[in-house]
């Protein structure tokens, strides 16, 4: 299996800079140059996203003579791709999440490397230079071996506490620094006779963001995927491991989730937190597109980050979404040119005021809901990705979400949690080595 190597953005400038040196400039310029491909959307029609995108898609074809055949997948579009990896009908083009792409693409060697979109010229700039060293530095986007990335990000997510800033101004001026501060907070919300979390319990990435959160801010990014390429499992026997695992039981017992939230269906405790019964909501950045519908009158989106812990720094979860190109792909230069398109300012800008969510150019104009996300973002002193980085195909679906699952709804306790994660780990190496 080959491994994913962190490539610092330094170095990564470079090596593109080298790379791209003998490549035809205007990649994503939009010279007129003819000919198809094929790309698989993990968006739906008519989400916001999807209209920025199809409308890069109608203008990146009359520029360019290119016709692009676009598949409206949905969240399900890389499980849709796997049986077409070996074949003949592989699309040329995939977006999805880091997380769901780098176990397909990456770890299988199943991704072309992004050369020509990387060293295209895109609003006068490298596309290189377009993506803000810091996100790239921590970034798992580049393979052993390789001289540019599997992976063109186009926006990025991360997470906050959301929360309704016109019931709640107090937490706008003075939110919680720490754990033991975060802990005061959910008392006095409970005391005020306010569920303080909304959870739903039944979707495991949701729940992984608790353990996930809590290790990396005890540790630093990093230490879960260390954690988990330990071959024996014994690792997650250290402190750390035990302290985060901790950290998510004093939640359940202090019975700061929202009652049902362990027996409950997606979105009805979301629901519940844009309708004002329960102050706080952990999840990701597209929080304010997804609830605008439903959300009560006057709801006023404002976000604090995940506190730190014992005094360690403040860490940011820092997660693309973004363009792979799959090693079969008929037509990989057109797809890299329609990828490098999209980092124009004019969608960039957007994704950040119409589907409101975080574009990757550090240029692009974002929204006053994702405004409090971004700021945490810009004064965080690292970043670490998804699940911190594991990507080790079937070790989240199969391992780590089930385990950590059981820990958020109370079916394990913080040492039941660790002892089943060792003893898994263990039969997954086993298995998987």
């Amino acid at each position: 299996m080959p491994k994913i190597r962190k490539l610092s953005a330094l170095v990564l400038v470079s090596a593109l800079a080298l790379s791209a040196a003998g490549c035809a400039s205007g990649t994503g310029g939009g010279s007129s140059t003819g000919g198809t491909l094929t790309y698989w959307s993990m968006w739906k029609e008519g989400e916001a996203q999807q209209k920025v995108l199809a409308s890069a898609i109608s203008d990146f074809t009359m520029q360019t003579g290119i016709k692009v055949t676009v598949q409206w997948q949905g969240r399900d579009s890389v499980k849709k791709v796997v049986p077409t990896l070996n074949t003949k009908n592989v699309p040329d083009l995939i977006d999805s999440a880091f997380a769901k792409l780098a176990p397909v693409l990456a770890t299988t060697g199943q991704a072309k490397e992004l050369t020509a979109a990387y060293g295209s010229d895109v609003d006068g700039k490298k596309v290189s230079d377009l993506i803000p060293e810091a996100y790239l530095a921590d970034a798992d986007i580049t393979r052993k071996g390789d001289k540019a990335p599997w992976m063109l990000p186009y926006t990025l997510t991360s997470d906050a506490f959301w929360f309704n800033a016109a019931a709640h101004p107090e937490l706008v001026s003075a939110p919680p620094k720490d754990w033991k501060d975060f802990i005061a907070e959910l008392d006095t919300l409970k005391a005020a006779n306010e569920a303080p979390l909304a959870i739903d319990g039944d979707v495991s990435g949701y729940n992984a963001y608790w353990y996930t959160s809590a290790l990396v801010h005890i540790a630093g990014p990093g230490a879960m995927k260390k954690i988990a390429e330990d071959k024996t499992g014994k690792a997650w026997e250290g402190s750390d491991a035990v302290e985060a695992a901790k950290m998510v039981q004093q939640l359940v017992e202090g019975g700061y989730f929202i009652s049902g939230y362990n027996a409950s269906k997606w979105p009805a405790q979301q629901q519940s937190w844009a309708d004002n019964k329960a102050a706080l909501l952990y999840n990701g950045t597209w929080i304010p597109t997804e609830t605008a519908s439903y959300a009560a009158s006057g709801f006023q989106y404002s976000s604090f980050p995940f506190p730190t812990v014992n005094g360690g720094k403040q860490v940011a979860r820092a997660d693309f979404i973004g363009f792979a190109v799959p090693a079969k792909a008929k037509n990989a230069e057109n797809a890299q040119k329609f990828a490098s398109f999209f980092l124009k300012k004019k969608y960039q800008d957007a994704l950040g005021t119409d589907a409101k969510i975080l574009p990757i150019r550090a240029d692009a104009t974002i929204s006053p809901e994702v405004a409090s996300v971004k700021k945490a973002l810009d004064s965080a002193d690292g970043f670490y990705v998804q699940n911190d980085g594991i990507t080790f195909p079937g070790y989240a679906e199969k391992l780590l979400y089930p385990t950590i699952d059981q820990l958020v709804q109370g079916k394990l306790s913080a040492a039941d949690f660790i002892a089943a994660m060792k003893s898994g780990q263990a039969d997954y190496w086993k298995q998987n080595s």
